[in-house]
């Protein structure tokens, strides 16, 4: 697994398409968000991991880290290749590189 900063990912994303998935809950992904992530809350991961492709990039976002960080291990414990945790979350996003979004 890696550990994006902000910074980083957002240089990685110049070049590259991961999907975005966002781990959060609805009613976070309602204040804020990357326009083009998907979101599966955390707990309906188990329910929905034969969606995803194991080697595909994917980048995990939560709202600080944490919960991402937790997802991204589970990934690559059952095989996934490619998995990306955005160190700070959404939040360090936020304070960093996209100060339009809304911090809660």
């Amino acid at each position: 697994m890696q550990d994006l900063t902000p910074e980083e990912l957002k240089q990685h994303l110049v070049l590259n398409s991961p999907l975005l998935l966002d781990v959060r809950e609805q009613w976070e992904w309602d204040k804020c968000r990357f326009d083009k992530a998907r979101l599966l809350p955390m707990g309906q991961i188990m329910a929905n991991i034969d969606t995803f492709d194991k080697s595909a990039e994917l980048v995990i976002i939560c709202h600080h880290g944490i919960r991402s960080m937790q997802v991204a291990r589970y990934f690559e414990s059952i095989g996934f290749i490619n998995v990306i945790n955005l160190k700070g979350g959404i939040d360090a996003w936020a304070k960093t590189i996209d100060s339009s979004m809304t911090l809660y």
